[in-house]
Formats: structure tokens, sequence, C-alpha cells
């Protein structure tokens, strides 16, 4: 499992593994934690106390001093994963949903034709769609879109991502998430 790091503003700066987040841990750069632990190291006795070290690791941690993000600022990376998530694995055309394996990345305005590989141009579709679509634009095929494409929010975009998220990160994520995001519903 992985570890949401935040900075101490709460901003989601990274996925880091819990054994990354134990030397932030064992370094004091955590200024604060949600959730319950979910992992804990276990290291040496001490001689004075008899004590065993250990350490909790919490599904969230902001740390001290951490950089702001210059993700606030810049649209996240385009990825067929990440797209097909955001679009709820459901072709654009036909609504139907997919297994990742059967969907492709649909350029609206295609490439050749002027049309951009990002966020606003780009949906998800069936092969079967996609082809019969080809190289026009959906009206000329005469094939309308079921929805509309968006650029996620950082948040959304850490979702997103394709990692196992706990629940409390989850809950964490989906707070700041806007309200129009297919990942409410």
């Amino acid at each position: 499992m992985d570890v949401l790091q935040l900075d101490v503003s709460g901003r989601p700066q990274a996925w880091i593994s819990a054994k990354e987040a134990a030397v932030i841990y064992a370094c004091d750069g955590v200024a604060w934690t949600l959730g319950d632990p979910f992992w804990v190291l276990r290291g040496g006795t001490q001689r004075r106390t008899g004590l065993q070290s250990r350490i909790e690791v919490h599904p969230i941690i902001a740390v001290r001093g951490a950089i702001p993000s210059r993700a606030w600022r810049t649209v996240p990376a385009l990825s067929n994963p990440k797209l097909f998530a955001r679009d709820r694995y459901l072709c654009a055309y036909c609504g139907h949903q997919f297994p990742q394996d059967d969907l492709t990345r649909e350029h609206i305005r295609p490439t050749s034709r002027g049309g951009g590989d990002t966020w606003m141009n780009c949906i998800t579709a069936c092969r079967g769609c996609n082809g019969r679509k080809g190289n026009r634009m959906p009206e000329e095929a005469n094939m309308s879109l079921i929805y509309l494409p968006y650029v996620p929010s950082l948040h959304e975009d850490m979702i997103l991502r394709g990692r196992r998220i706990l629940a409390d990160q989850m809950e964490f994520l989906l707070a700041s998430v806007p309200k129009h995001s297919r990942l409410h519903g």
C-alpha cells in the first residue's frame, strides 16, 4: 500500500511507499497525519528503557518543509489508463462499458485534422465505434457524444493514477474533487 504525501497545507504531492514514509517519520519530517496506522515497523530494543522502537505509518502524511507542488499549476499528464478511468470505462458514442483492453483513446477532432492530444479533445471509445468514426468529426460520422471531456483536477488525478487507495485516502481526495466529476457517480 502507498502513502498519500501532502504538504503542510494539505495539498497532495505524491504517492510514496510505506518505506519512504517511514524514513520521513524517522527524520521527524511528519507534521500531521490522517487515518489509522496501516503498517508498523519494529526496530531494536533501547538499552536505557528496554522498549522496542516502532514507527506506525498512517495512510496520509503531511510533510514538514515540503516544497509546494508545481502540479497545482499544470494540467495532469494524459494517459490511456487515466483517461479510461475518468470516463468510467464507457464508450462516449455507444454508452456501453468495456474492459480496458477493448477501449481506445478517441480524438474528437482527429490529430490529422489539427486536433490535439489533450484531455479536452480525447474521450474513451470502444474499438468498434472508433473504427466507425475513423478520420472524421463526430457530426460527419453521424455520431454524437453522450458525455463531454474535461480536465481532471489534481485530486482527481491522484485517484486516476490507478493505485489501490485506502478508504481514508479516498475520502480525503474525494472531498476536494469537483461535484461535476464522473468519479462521484
